[in-house]
């Protein structure tokens, strides 16, 4: 019973954390170029009071074992990259990618970090820069007298300038994509940074090496699904539930067993 216990209480403990990932995803529904997780579990070590396979005292091979396990535990969150819908802002400096990839920023340390939010400013020195000011690689420059923009869908950036209605190009976007995205940190700020199990970054002109293209005047909104995260939270709140009863299940046990009277 007392083990009946520690099990259920790992079962409310991995529910716990997996209704804490659906808040999380529920609470970004509206954050630029995010990508919903979810939580991974795997059962806990057995003890095996008799083996599969064994002899018996008649001749004959123990056909299945005895034995009980101890509960389950998280082991991982898995970053789902599906694509998210794309909505037009009319901004020329917004970017959506449609497709794989991320775009690669500079952080103030002059570390790199990667992003699928293409909400890019123009900073005060003409640069293209994310919303905390963190600097697209490679660097574009606008000049000051710059009368359009205009992103073409292989990254190509070209202006014009006064009435002078000749494009100019003035730099050339690139993407990244990884070997294994999901291993990629989540680091805040819609940024992501690179781990062992992540891979190195392999850049590209979009459209090309399987990369997407960029749509101009656009932005990719999260990929949550409201619907199938509620469904997700209601299946949670159950198993959590289940779990508790299992443990007041054991508790009344127990208190049956002392209450016991020759």
């Amino acid at each position: 019973m007392i083990r009946a216990m520690r099990t259920a209480a790992t079962g409310m403990k991995a529910q716990q954390m997996n209704v804490d990932n659906i808040a999380n995803n529920l609470a970004n529904v509206n954050t630029t170029g995010f990508k919903k997780t979810r939580v991974e579990f795997q059962d806990l070590f057995y003890q095996r009071a008799k083996v599969a396979g064994n002899p018996t005292a008649a001749g004959t091979i123990t056909p299945a074992a005895l034995e009980l396990g101890y509960g389950s535990t998280p082991v991982s969150t898995q970053r789902m990259f599906s694509q998210g819908e794309l909505i037009s802002t009319g901004n020329p400096t917004d970017m959506a990618i449609k497709g794989e990839g991320l775009f690669r920023v500079i952080l103030p340390d002059g570390g790199e970090a990667y992003t699928r939010d293409g909400s890019f400013k123009v900073s005060s020195d003409g640069r293209m820069v994310t919303s905390d000011g963190y600097i697209l690689d490679p660097e574009i420059t606008i000049p000051q007298d710059t009368s359009s923009i205009s992103v073409a869908p292989d990254g190509l950036v070209s202006i014009t300038v006064g009435a002078d209605n000749t494009p100019q190009e003035v730099g050339q976007i690139e993407l990244v994509r990884f070997v294994n995205p999901a291993g990629l940190q989540a680091l805040g700020q819609n940024l992501y940074a690179l781990t062992p199990a992540s891979g190195d970054p392999i850049p590209a002109t979009p459209g090309t090496d399987g990369l997407g293209q960029l749509t101009q005047g656009y932005l990719e909104v999260s990929n949550v699904d409201i619907v199938e995260e509620m469904i997700s939270l209601i299946a949670a709140q159950r198993a959590y539930e289940i779990n508790s009863k299992a443990i007041q299940a054991s508790e009344d046990m127990m208190t049956m067993a002392n209450n016991l009277t020759r």
